[in-house]
């Protein structure tokens, strides 16, 4: 999609995770098309952008990819604010916390206030995931069943094409009906919550679970970027202050007027 200035979404600022890049499941085609589509004088990269463990594993780094890296410093070069929260698949940059490169801030948190004077933690939230913390071999086994889930999905989906169906996740499916995820959502938000409420926050902005959210959490608002793997989602700040998720198929339907982008939505994928 060619960038047309008359039809770009302009918003204060612009709140992406869980990117994976280095990963056959980013949709990085996708996700280029988002960034032409939108764009903000600050944007947050909250975590999961360069997936390491992935590229330890195995080298994967297709030209869509470098393309998404290469948009986002042309938007520093035009004046844009980039802050780059590391999270745990690229934990690797926690080591340069508080530098700078190529005009990207690395820094470990951040206080995010908006137009509307309230403040936001922004966190990848790696950091209260018990699983993460003390058991990196599960976290690890956890990223592999993910992967797998995903190929499988690529295999039922194609099936499902045929049949006229709609796309249908494996991963989200268990997130919403299996009680042990249900419940782990649930406590991720509270800590979250907690930590935002502990650094006098009015609320907290953040990714990991892979599950975009707006909601109150414990008094607190609560939002989730979701990810750029299956959801496609960020959250955006408009200029009066007023946080939105942005579920981006959902967008290009509606800006293109077509009845189906699951294909293309999944090309990456498969």
């Amino acid at each position: 999609m060619s960038q047309d200035p008359e039809s770009t979404i302009r918003v204060r600022t612009l709140f992406l995770s869980d990117l994976h890049l280095g990963t056959k499941g980013c949709q990085a085609a996708l996700l280029l098309d988002f960034l032409r589509d939108v764009d903000a004088d600050t944007i947050y990269l909250v975590g999961d952008i360069v997936d390491g463990w992935q590229l330890r594993s195995g080298w994967y780094w297709p030209q869509a990819h470098n393309d998404v890296v290469q948009k986002l410093l042309r938007k520093v070069r035009k004046g844009a604010h980039v802050v780059y929260v590391p999270g745990n698949h690229d934990e690797f940059l926690r080591d340069y916390i508080g530098m700078t490169f190529g005009g990207i801030e690395i820094a470990d948190s951040r206080i995010h206030v908006a137009a509307d004077g309230k403040r936001y933690l922004v966190i990848h939230g790696d950091q209260f995931d018990m699983v993460v913390r003390h058991s990196k071999w599960l976290a690890h086994l956890g990223d592999w069943a993910y992967t797998t889930a995903l190929a499988v999905n690529t295999v039922v989906n194609r099936i499902r094409r045929r049949l006229g169906l709609a796309y249908w996740s494996l991963s989200a499916w268990a997130k919403l009906k299996v009680k042990n995820a249900v419940n782990f959502i649930g406590q991720f938000e509270t800590f979250l919550a907690t930590e935002a409420r502990r650094q006098g926050a009015d609320g907290v902005i953040c990714g990991h679970i892979h599950h975009a959210a707006h909601r109150e959490v414990e008094g607190l608002i609560y939002l989730n970027t979701g990810d750029w793997v299956e959801s496609c989602t960020g959250i955006v700040e408009h200029y009066d202050g007023r946080m939105e998720v942005l579920h981006y198929p959902t967008l290009l339907r509606e800006r293109r007027g077509a009845e189906s982008f699951e294909p293309e939505i999944r090309r990456a994928v498969a």
